[in-house]
């Protein structure tokens, strides 16, 4: 005869085996707690380059033409930097990529230039035969994506203006990640679309005072020849030697306290002592280094090497 399953009281629960199962959850939480906490955040920077030429050229030079000025890019960039480290200070830098545009995507010598600076990516799209650019939102889009979609980013600050953007800020907060929008201040009206300041988590704006350092009206040349007696402009030696003779008044003056506050962001400078640099170095020259990259990144050479006898 076989018996009734109701004949069989159900069984009861472990209590230790429910109670262990809940110990190991929580220690499983508590790891992976831990894990996230420790777990720094990182930022990117997106910089449009045909973007940033045409408004910081019509806002400091009064034209988007670039052949009509120079653009110290590399000194904007580390200004980015600079400026990311302040917003963002508990996260860590990636990397700053750098779209422009390029006949069938070869470098020119400054892109060249730019690609071999650290912590940066240049990324080419074309040019048509009107000099627009073709191919860079799309690329922006692809790298958002991606590193956010891969967790590789928390944060992104993005320097553009134009509205095919939306979708690449679209997708990058899809996977979690903060857009954040920064723009060139515009002379009259807006330099940036609407609906892409719509969609970006924070914005931010600068103005005349923060470009204007890295932006020079190229001089027309002079009649008759008289800039053939003008100085020629100096070696990188002699700038580097500039730098460290820079360096050491700046360490004399403030003292050796204040390397701790700059060693951690090597090889960049923090904006304000960067422009204190470049100030001292051409009263020290008798000539702007504005429109020189090369001799821009001597001066900081000659700086960090005097810094770098001190510790």
């Amino acid at each position: 005869m076989t018996d009734h399953p109701a004949a069989h009281p159900p069984q009861t629960p472990d209590l230790a085996a429910i109670t262990a199962g809940i110990e190991r959850t929580n220690e499983l939480l508590n790891r992976v707690l831990a894990e996230v906490a420790t777990t720094p955040s990182t930022h990117a920077i997106f910089v449009d380059a045909g973007y940033v030429y045409a408004a910081a050229g019509r806002l400091v030079a009064g034209t988007e033409d670039r052949r009509a000025f120079d653009l110290d890019s590399e000194g904007l960039i580390e200004a980015f930097i600079d400026k990311a480290r302040m917003i963002f200070p508990d996260s860590r830098l990636l990397r700053v990529y750098w779209y422009d545009g390029a006949r069938r995507r070869i470098h020119t010598a400054e892109q060249q230039s730019i690609a071999e600076l650290p912590d940066v990516k240049v990324r080419l799209g074309n040019l048509n035969a009107n000099n627009q650019q073709k191919g860079v939102d799309s690329l922006i889009r692809s790298d958002l994506e991606s590193l956010a979609r891969h967790r590789a980013i928390s944060d992104a600050a993005l320097i553009g203006g134009d509205e095919d953007l939306v979708s690449a800020v679209e997708a990058a907060q899809g996977y979690g990640a903060r857009v954040h929008l920064w723009g060139i201040e515009a002379v009259g009206g807006r330099n940036q679309a609407e609906p892409l300041l719509w969609e970006v988590d924070s914005q931010r704006t600068f103005d005349l005072d923060f470009c204007k350092p890295y932006v020079a009206r190229r001089a027309v040349p002079e009649p008759y020849g008289e800039a053939a007696h003008q100085a020629p402009a100096p070696s990188r030696d002699d700038v580097r030697f500039v730098g460290a003779q820079v360096a050491a008044q700046w360490l004399g003056s403030r003292g050796r306290d204040t390397l701790a506050e700059l060693l951690p962001g090597h090889p960049y400078l923090p904006g304000a002592v960067d422009q204190e640099l470049l100030v001292e170095a051409e009263a020290l020259l008798g000539l702007s280094l504005r429109g020189h990259a090369d001799l821009r990144r001597a001066l900081r050479d000659g700086f960090w090497d005097h810094l770098g006898t001190q510790y």
